[in-house]
């Protein structure tokens, strides 16, 4: 009877299962979403079990612990610490890049005060020698300014040709020197051949000091006029246009009636030109027209006229 009854039940029960068992094998399996809801309801019941009086809010599970961990603030309180630190570290580099740029904007004013004030030297220096050395009283800057100079002209190399025949002939014949009036053999003659022939070989320092030779030994010399103003002229090869238009301009002055004086006119406003100063050498121009006007040579007079052209002489 009893065993029956055990059979019964087991029957019963595999019939109830197999309903289930298919139902089970019909239904589809839950999603995530369904399986995280239904934990969530779990948690809450039991929740209610365990915290009857209302679950405490932001807590590990214990009623009586806050909200904020000693941890949480000890690392807030690192943090807060860093960024002020960055802060103070930004403020410092501001301050030091401002002084810095204080620094800089102090040398660049003292340094353009310091450039005005050569510059002003430098001026006043010019001026007291324009007023130390004119032309004539007008032209007194036309010797001594120190403005930027124009492009060496080409053609005063090749006009070296009268005193090239006039001091190169007397050496080579004698009939020349003379009718100069002075011996076949002219120490002071060959003297200043010599000089002429540095510079017209590029060799200025050495013709410069050839021809202060030649004038402190033969003072006297017809050649004298020659010599200084080809020492203005290796002045202006050699670039030196200030000191050049200084050496002409002597040479006018000291011996206005010597041979190369009206050369020495046209080279001082050469000179002028390449010291930037055409109204000067203008003056200079009207200077050798007023001085010398039908006794110009040729050649220099064509110099002139071209000088006359560049410099926009009116």
């Amino acid at each position: 009877m009893k065993f029956r009854l055990i059979s019964a039940l087991a029957a019963t029960a595999a019939i109830a299962l197999v309903p289930s068992i298919a139902l089970a094998q019909r239904q589809p399996p839950p999603t995530p979403e369904q399986r995280i809801d239904r934990l969530e309801k779990q948690i809450q019941q039991m929740q209610r079990q365990v915290f009857p009086k209302g679950r405490p809010a932001d807590t590990a599970g214990f009623s009586d612990d806050p909200a904020a961990t000693q941890s949480s603030v000890m690392t807030l309180d690192q943090r807060l610490d860093a960024v002020e630190k960055q802060m103070a570290d930004l403020v410092r580099q501001v301050e030091e890049n401002g002084n810095r740029l204080r620094s800089i904007e102090s040398g660049l004013t003292q340094l353009k005060s310091d450039q005005d004030q050569r510059i002003g030297a430098l001026e006043q220096r010019m001026n007291e020698a324009v007023t130390a050395a004119p032309i004539q009283p007008a032209d007194t800057s036309a010797a001594v300014s120190t403005t930027p100079a124009k492009p060496k002209p080409t053609p005063p190399k090749s006009n070296s040709a009268p005193p090239k025949t006039s001091a190169a002939t007397p050496v080579a014949a004698g009939p020349a020197s003379a009718e100069a009036g002075v011996p076949a053999v002219d120490e002071g003659e060959d003297a200043y051949t010599q000089a002429f022939r540095l510079w017209e070989a590029g060799q200025y320092d050495q013709a410069i000091a050839q021809l202060k030779s030649f004038t402190a030994a033969y003072p006297k010399h017809r050649r004298v006029s020659y010599a200084n103003n080809l020492i203005g002229r290796s002045l202006l090869d050699k670039g030196q246009p200030r000191a050049a238009a200084e050496a002409l301009l002597a040479n006018y002055r000291s011996n206005p009636s010597g041979e190369r004086a009206p050369d020495s006119l046209y080279y001082l406003g050469q000179a002028l030109m390449k010291l930037g100063q055409p109204g000067q050498a203008c003056k200079a121009y009207a200077e050798l027209d007023a001085v010398y006007g039908a006794k110009i040579r040729p050649d220099l007079k064509k110099l002139e006229t071209d000088g006359k052209a560049q410099a926009q002489c009116s």
